[in-house]
């Protein structure tokens, strides 16, 4: 039994035991507080534009000038991460930054042999060397590691620290972190890797300027047959996988990381400088298809000639797929001129517009005879591109032929004023010099629009009419919608797809279902053409970005096979263009109603008929423009709507969305019965040739 003297000296002990153990707990505590180790709540990464599915689009080194691109576990073949832990830290998921067993094994290791034959490191403290690296290899680093694991354990999880490995890991010359190095040695992420590729990812950074397997593929090899041979013994791997593992061979070179996009990424980037990761509309296929295009194209057009294409889904307004430039390095072609959003003269592709409005008003049919001759608009003499005329010439063949004066004779009589509102209903205000108002040359491009611009119109033409905004996730916000985005009726937009499908393919182009259109601006300065399917909008700009002339440039035979290319190499499926709506037809030259046998508006009737129309124009007075009628079509039985005018000269022909009423009426009434519910254009043409139309809302 203890003596009083003795029990109380145990105590005594006891408690300065305690107390000693309490202090030096806290003063660690303290010590760890004061000097945390260096983990930053983000890694300073490579910022990246990825496409709408996440697949990478574009790299930027960091400011220090390393490829080292983040990444979660989510992101890495689960094979590799099991490689990984049981060759450089097998007691990973069980100690607490220090594994003691390894270290003594280590130390027992160099004491027998007189060197380092294994080492003790475990991730937490490989990482630990990677957050705060230091040259020198003594015992005071060693010791700090051990620390700074300890630390970097307390703070982080097991699976943020494997996390920040894959991410800091050397893996030779400036990559850095597993992402990089599978982008640069196999071309493809660390999602799916083969057994030989991962074990190589696990070898690399023990040694990575002594592996690489670009400059040392030898080196290399032998390092990932040792990974493999260990993968065998740890049970991960069956001997005759490993051996055929071992068989295949280790690339030779490095690749490039993705750089695709230059002109969008650039853009992304400017705009949310601070953002890491972008995320744009486009289609990773798609771009690298029309990217190809692009640069074939440029090179087979000659030196100094850039190309740019802008690929739209017309039912979304999202891009697909936008080239700036022929070549984005290309100083000659100022490749990094972003040609998809200069301003240039459209050149002829405003026409289908044109001819739009006037199916739109009644004015025209597709086999409506015009004339393709010589004509003065109060001094304005346009002239066809191969300075010839074709004499009567039907609407259809004007706009596959793409003849300038029976377009500026349809736009004389629409209006250059209503064109260009239809394209701002459209989102698109095109450039005109200050203080200039929209005239007749608009029609063969006298006026600025961009690429985009143009796409933008024309997801109206393959949109039944109604044009959508353009965006690819550059934007800072998200775009408004189009308060009124029709550019045309339905029936109208029906009717153009219908003469520009049937424009001839380019020579040794690929069959594709799509209506087209091309344009050449004035002096050979710019090539264009743009067409559509039933969903995708395709626009192709070809020129000098210092819009110098090239001779010989056009549309037709410089820009329209780039757009067929670009269709067949975008990877898209065809979309067959839509069929024909309720009250559009194509009628035969002998069905045509006498006002629509030939087009002739009042300013170009000849003088003897000009002098003996005493009438005023028509007027439609009932209904009036924007009424809202009802007959009953929520029922599905409509009444018949009676028609009246005032002025014009009999005989009348009236039209109901483009399709003209049973009988010509000389008496200025007539009645139309209506097929349903919706807006309805109603139009009325004079003997003279003068029109007049009103919109109504049948209920």
């Amino acid at each position: 039994m203890l003596s009083a003297r003795t029990a109380r000296r145990i105590a005594l002990c006891t408690t300065g035991a305690a107390t000693l153990a309490a202090l030096t707990l806290g003063g660690l505590v303290v010590l760890d507080r004061t000097f945390p180790p260096p983990l930053p709540e983000k890694l300073v990464v490579s910022a990246e534009v990825v496409d709408r599915d996440g697949q990478l689009l574009r790299a930027y080194a960091t400011p220090s000038g390393h490829w080292r691109l983040g990444v979660g576990l989510d992101d890495v073949d689960p094979a590799l991460v099991k490689m990984l832990v049981a060759y450089e830290d097998k007691r990973f998921w069980e100690h607490e930054g220090v594994d003691l067993l390894a270290l003594g094994r280590a130390a027992w290791q160099f004491a027998s042999n007189g060197r380092i034959v294994s080492g003790g490191s475990t991730l937490s403290m490989q990482l630990a060397r990677l957050i705060e690296p230091r040259a020198e290899r003594s015992f005071s680093s060693k010791l700090r590691q051990l620390v700074r694991a300890v630390q970097i354990e307390r703070r982080l999880s097991k699976q943020q620290i494997l996390e920040r490995y894959l991410t800091l890991a050397p893996y030779g010359g400036n990559l850095e972190g597993v992402r990089a190095a599978a982008l640069a040695y196999f071309g493809k992420e660390p999602k799916r890797l083969t057994v030989s590729e991962a074990a190589l990812l696990v070898a690399l950074p023990q040694l990575p300027e002594r592996r690489r397997p670009d400059r040392n593929p030898n080196n290399a090899q032998v390092a990932r047959d040792r990974v493999l041979g260990r993968m065998v013994t740890a049970g991960l791997l069956g001997e005759a996988e490993a051996a055929r593992a071992a068989l295949e061979d280790v690339g030779t070179t490095r690749l490039a990381l993705p750089a695709m996009a230059p002109h969008a990424a650039d853009l992304a980037l400017r705009n949310a400088p601070g953002i890491v990761r972008h995320q744009l509309t486009l289609r990773k296929s798609v771009q690298a298809g029309l990217e190809a295009v692009a640069r074939e194209a440029g090179q087979r057009l000659g030196p100094r000639i850039s190309v740019a294409l802008v690929m739209a889904d017309a039912m979304t307004g999202e891009i697909l797929g936008e080239v700036g430039s022929a070549d984005y390095l290309d100083a000659t072609r100022s490749g990094w001129i972003d040609m998809t959003r200069t301003v240039r003269s459209p050149g002829s592709t405003l026409k289908p517009f044109i001819y739009g409005l006037a199916f739109e008003q009644g004015l025209v049919a597709q086999e409506t005879l015009i004339e393709d001759r010589p004509a003065d608009f109060a001094g304005y003499r346009p002239k066809n591109f191969d300075m010839s005329y074709q004499g009567d010439v039907s609407v259809r063949q004007a706009l596959q032929l793409s003849l300038n004066v029976p377009a500026i004779r349809l736009l004389d009589a629409v209006g250059p004023q209503r064109l260009t509102a239809r394209f701002r209903q459209a989102g698109v205000t095109p450039s005109l010099p200050p203080g200039e108002v929209p005239g007749l040359a608009i029609g063969l491009g006298g006026v600025g629009v961009s690429l985009r611009d143009l796409v933008q119109l024309y997801t109206g033409l393959a949109n039944g009419g109604r044009a959508k905004v353009l965006r690819d996730g550059t934007e800072t916000s998200a775009p408004a919608p189009l308060a009124n985005g029709t550019i045309l009726e339905q029936q109208a937009a029906w009717q153009v797809a219908d003469i520009l499908a049937g424009v001839r393919a380019p020579e040794g182009a690929a069959k594709r279902s799509i209506a087209y259109k091309t344009g050449t601006s004035y002096g050979y300065r710019d090539a264009w053409s743009i067409g559509y399917d039933g969903r995708y909008v395709l626009g192709v700009w070809a020129g000098r970005a210092d819009a110098g002339a090239v001779p010989g440039l056009s549309g037709y035979v410089s820009a329209a096979p780039i757009l067929f290319e670009g269709f067949a190499r975008s990877g898209l499926p065809a979309m067959p263009l839509p069929q024909a709506p309720t009250g559009a037809l194509r009628l035969a030259r002998a069905d045509l109603p006498v006002t629509l046998e030939r087009f002739s508006s009042a300013g170009q009737l000849p003088t003897v008929v000009a002098a003996a129309v005493t009438e005023p124009a028509p007027q439609i007075v009932f209904p009036p423009d924007g009424a809202r009628v009802e007959l009953g079509a929520a029922s599905g039985s409509t009444s018949p709507l009676v028609l009246k005018l005032q002025g014009g000269r009999a005989p009348f022909r009236w039209l109901a969305n483009g399709k003209p009423l049973d009988a010509i009426e000389r008496r200025r009434e007539a009645t139309w019965q209506p097929d349903g519910a919706g807006y309805s254009t109603l139009t009325v043409i004079d003997a003279a040739g003068r029109a007049a139309s009103v919109r109504v809302f049948v209920e």
